[in-house]
């Protein structure tokens, strides 16, 4: 697969990884619904009747974002209609969407589409010359749902349509590909960063921290966001060792000096000492009080509601006794 060189640049919202790993999700639960547990064997294995698990189902939509110049900022995304045996889109369907999505994003463009597998197919190209009357150069936004375990990166894949060379004029993001002696139509990767909002983040730690389907305890939820917290350290640690190496070895000129880098270090440095002045220190302390203020009131409370029940078990107690042996209750 060739590397793009259009020169642009590609930022994804998280939001779409989400809709898209969303609507796989969604549709593999319905097409291939999870064995009832009275439908397995007495020993426990599997049925050998059974029918061999079907391939994973693709799914389909656009993403919609805006350009500015040389940037292309994928914002959101929605679902499409497909037909798997013609490889062809609804445009009905597609219409009507982009219809819906004008009113309330009108800044907001289709700037491509979307699909899940673990690499681009030869049909992929069929959707996407189909959707290059609404976007001359659309963008493909590939989600490989398989789970790699020794995979760092997102499986995220993002490929530009490179042109013959007659729409260079128009276009500065093409090169001249021949295949056969024919100039045609090919995907090629494209480089993004992930890009986000305040919401966005809000969002996105909001559905790390959900609670476990099965009610786990507090202990549980604990555990899980003290492991968040120690992962998100682990990687600063580590990103943060690769560049002290990379300044050394920068320093010894075992590898070129590059100034760019330089200078986002150094605008990376800048910012530790305002952590040091006497108003952060002052505003931390104020709230640092403010939250053991108020795990002390927690605790203060806790042990409240746990003596008015004692108190209530003891008068319901007494109030027995008093009754058998005529006394009165304690009040």
């Amino acid at each position: 697969m060739a590397s793009s060189s259009s020169g642009l640049t590609f930022k994804l919202h998280p939001l779409v990884i989400l809709n898209i790993s969303d609507h796989y999700t969604r549709v593999k639960s319905q097409l291939h619904p999870p064995p009832s547990a009275h439908g397995a064997g007495s020993n426990g294995g599997a049925d050998p009747s059974a029918p061999p698990p079907a391939d994973p189902p693709r799914v389909y939509g656009c993403v919609i974002g805006v350009q500015r110049g040389r940037t292309v900022e994928i914002f959101n995304s929605f679902e499409l209609l497909c037909d798997p045996a013609t490889d062809s889109l609804d445009r009905a369907f597609l219409d009507k969407k982009q219809e819906l999505y004008k009113k309330v994003f009108p800044n907001f463009y289709v700037l491509g589409w979307y699909s899940t597998g673990s690499d681009a197919e030869e049909s992929d190209m069929h959707i996407h010359k189909a959707l290059m009357d609404i976007n001359e150069s659309p963008v493909y936004v590939l989600l490989n749902p398989a789970i790699n375990h020794a995979q760092k990166d997102l499986p995220v894949t993002i490929y530009e349509s490179d042109f013959p060379l007659y729409w260079m004029v128009i276009h500065t993001t093409v090169e001249l590909h021949v295949i056969d002696g024919i100039p045609q139509l090919i995907f090629v990767r494209a480089s993004y960063t992930i890009e986000t909002v305040e919401a966005e983040r809000i969002s996105v730690d909001h559905v790390a921290h959900l609670k476990p389907s099965d009610g786990g305890t507090a202990a549980t939820q604990l555990a899980a966001h003290l492991t968040g917290i120690h992962s998100a350290i682990k990687m600063l640690n580590s990103r943060v060792r690769v560049l002290h190496h990379y300044l050394l070895a920068m320093q010894k000129g075992e590898i070129p000096c590059e100034n760019s880098l330089l200078r986002q270090v150094s605008s990376l440095l800048r910012r530790l000492p305002a952590i040091e002045s006497g108003k952060f220190q002052d505003d931390f302390l104020m709230e640092y009080n403010d939250t053991l203020l108020i795990t002390y009131l927690a605790m203060l409370t806790n042990c409240s509601s746990t003596m008015n029940e004692l108190i209530d078990k003891f008068n319901t107690a007494y109030d027995r006794h008093s009754r058998r042996g005529g006394r009165t209750p304690f009040v």
